[in-house]
Order: C-alpha cells, then structure tokens, then sequence
C-alpha cells in the first residue's frame, strides 16, 4: 500500500492590488505629476528667452549654448506632459497592465534629442573656435544671467525631485536631474563667460562644448536607462536578494525554483515559483502564494504587482518522457479493475511527482472490518500497479467521521 497526497501542480496567485493601484496613478499623483512639469515648462521658457536673447546681446556662445539646453528641457517637459497624460491612463483589454510604458518610451526618446542637440551644440562652437578671432567677447550682462539661471535650475530641481520621491515617477527624477544638469552647465558657462573676462577668450567656447557634453551625457543614460527596461531588464541584484530572502522568510515556503523581475515604468513586477510541501492541500498552498503575495507588496514601495507560481518540486530539474494519467484514466482504471469497490469509494487523490503519480482511495472505516474484501482489493491495487508503470504508489485510506 503506497502513500499519496493532494497536490496543485500550477497554482497561481495574482496580486489585483489592495491598497496600491496597478492600473492608473491615483488622481492626486497623477496631478501632482502633472504639475511638476508644467511648472518646469514654465520656467524654461523663461529661462530659453532669457538666455538666448541676452547671450546674443551679451555675446556669450556658452550662454547661448545654455539657452538651447534650456530649450531641450523645454522639448523634455512637453514629453513628460504628454507621457504623463498617457501613463496614467487605466488599464484597458489591448494593455491589461496599464500604459506605463509610454513613460519609458517618452525617456528614451528624450535622451535621444538630447544627444543630437549636444552634438550639434558641440559641432558648432568647434566650427567657430576654428576661427579664433570671430569668437564673440561676452559682458557682465551675461555673467548675470548665468547665476541667475544656477538660482532657478537648482530650485526646480528641488521642487521635481520632492514631487517625483512622491509619485514615485523614473521620468520625473530623471527630468529633475537634467534640470540639475542645467544649473551646472550654468556653472560651467559663468565660469567660461568670468575666464573670457580676465583674459582668456577660448575660455567661453570650451564653457559651450563642456555644455554640450553634458547634455550628450544625460541623453545617454535616459536612452540606457530606459532601453534596460524595455527590454525586462531584472531588478538590481541587491533588490532582488531582499525579494528572495523575504520570500525564504514565509511560512511554508521550502525553496523557490525560478524568480524573474522587472520594472514597468516606476512599478516592479514579481514572477515566483516557490515549492511547498507536496502533501499539503490546493488551498493550503494557494494561501501560501498568498502570503507571498501580500507580504512582498507590503514590504516593497516600489512592488505592484506578484504572480506567484505555487508547485511541489523543482519541476525544471525533471524532463517529462511521458503523458501521465488523467484523473479521468484513473477512474476508469478503478472501474475495469475494481468494480466491487466503486460503490464503497467516497473519492480518491492523486498527486503528480517526479513524472510518477501517487493515488490515494479514501473508503468508510467500516470496511476495515471486512478482512476478506480488503484482502482482495489489496492484491487488485498491487496487481494495477504492477501493470502501470507511470503509477509509484497506491494508498487505501479508512475515513472515520469524529465529528459525532
């Protein structure tokens, strides 16, 4: 007589979210979202008019070149305005995990521009310095405007980047820090504008190319950035050790056979296969998928969503030469073998382990009495075994109601 126990084989256990929101941004973040960047709009407008047109009066090209990036964050706001519009939006049955997505492709597309206008930007001011003497001599006008705008870019990026700690937006944080980029490019130029003012009149036009470089720089890791995540690129190595050790930490968890992870715009999606006691109930295993579940979202800010993926081995390490009997093959192998005990069985269970399958018959406890017959059965159930290979065990199980 063997010994079987229930197993599900693929259980899955999907997290639809309980207090954290897969499908769109709760409207408040949303509009906080959205704020931050028509605010940063505003400011570089004002900052590209001013640059632009004071450092052709105050003939600074490093000032000029510093209104252009002004612009390119100008063209960056109005990508994280329209991805914002579109990110938000609530999961529908063409994109059933959201639209976040446009908010990486926005990124990548911004850090694209940015490498072309730093490489145009660097291009034409290595064109004028091949000229020397038609370099333009800036004025104080134009050291003004540039600490100024250090002012303004450093405020901004404060102000984005407490807006995108809270919304926890990838797109926002990268936009503070090309903002911050343009208070240091603003550096840069009023130290190339001073240098020009002492003496040195290369000084301004290698401001403009260290300008132009920083903005090819930025442009880089957003295409980088944004391409690693494109492609399902995991969770930093760190992270994903603190997934697992978690995951080790839950009741009934023995091991886990395959844990991939991924970001969708700022959210990180979770894909567990944990094994469990292959004795254990479909229910008791699916609450442990469960606890998986609810505990890696409450740990986690940036975890929304977990599939969890519920098995009794390391089913991986096994290759499968064989089609395993159905539970259907099952009956009708009891009803052309044992036909006497049909009326007697109150169910039977299989379990599927090792590319072998373990059966358990669950008959009254009266029976137990009747030797005669239980004899019989037992010499039927090792004949049927000894007939079927892909079967390892066959259990009878006396049920005894203690409830009375």
């Amino acid at each position: 007589m063997g010994k079987l126990h229930l197993h599900g084989k693929h259980q899955h256990s999907h997290s639809h979210k309980n207090e954290k929101v897969v499908e769109n941004l709760p409207p408040d973040l949303a509009k906080l979202k959205r704020r931050a960047s028509y605010v940063g709009a505003f400011v570089n407008i004002l900052q590209t008019l001013i640059k632009i047109t004071f450092g052709i009066l105050g003939q600074s090209a490093a000032l000029v070149a510093d209104g252009i990036h002004s612009l390119s964050d100008l063209m960056s706001d109005a990508l994280v305005i329209t991805a914002v519009c579109l990110g938000s939006r609530e999961a529908d049955k063409e994109h059933p995990y959201g639209h976040r997505r446009f908010e990486t492709i926005a990124a990548v597309i911004l850090g694209g521009s940015l490498i072309i206008i730093g490489a145009g930007i660097g291009w034409s001011v290595y064109e004028r310095m091949l000229n020397p003497e038609k370099l333009p001599i800036p004025n104080e006008l134009s050291l003004a405007i540039a600490a100024v705008s250090i002012l303004l870019n450093e405020w901004l990026y404060h102000y984005t980047k407490r807006i995108a700690k809270v919304t926890r937006s990838k797109l926002l944080l990268a936009n503070a820090w090309h903002q911050r980029s343009d208070a240091f490019s603003s550096i840069v130029v009023l130290i190339g504008i001073g240098a020009v003012m002492l003496g040195y009149p290369l000084a301004d036009a290698i401001a403009a190319i260290v300008v132009a470089l920083l903005v090819i720089k930025i442009g880089l890791n957003l295409v980088i950035e944004g391409i690693k995540e494109l492609v399902d690129t995991a969770l930093p190595d760190k992270l994903v050790a603190e997934i697992r050790r978690v995951i080790y930490d839950i009741d009934g968890v023995e091991d886990i056979h395959l844990l991939r992870t991924r970001y969708m715009g700022e959210d990180a999606l979770i894909d567990a296969h944990i094994i469990v006691d292959p004795r254990i109930s479909v229910s008791e295993g699916h609450r442990i998928g469960d606890m998986v579940r609810d505990e890696l979202i409450a740990r986690f800010d940036d975890v929304m969503e977990v599939l969890v993926h519920v098995d009794p081995e390391n089913d991986e390490a096994l290759a499968s030469n064989s089609k395993l009997l159905t539970r259907a093959n099952v009956q009708d192998l009891l009803t052309e073998n044992l036909p006497e005990l049909l009326p007697y069985l109150d169910d039977f269970r299989i379990h599927y382990l090792e590319h072998k399958i373990e059966i358990e018959l669950i008959i009254p406890f009266a029976l137990s009495l009747e030797s005669e017959l239980i004899k019989h059965i037992n010499n039927k159930l090792i004949s049927i075994k000894h007939n079927v290979p892909q079967i390892e065990t066959i259990l009878l199980f006396f049920k005894r109601d203690c409830s009375n």
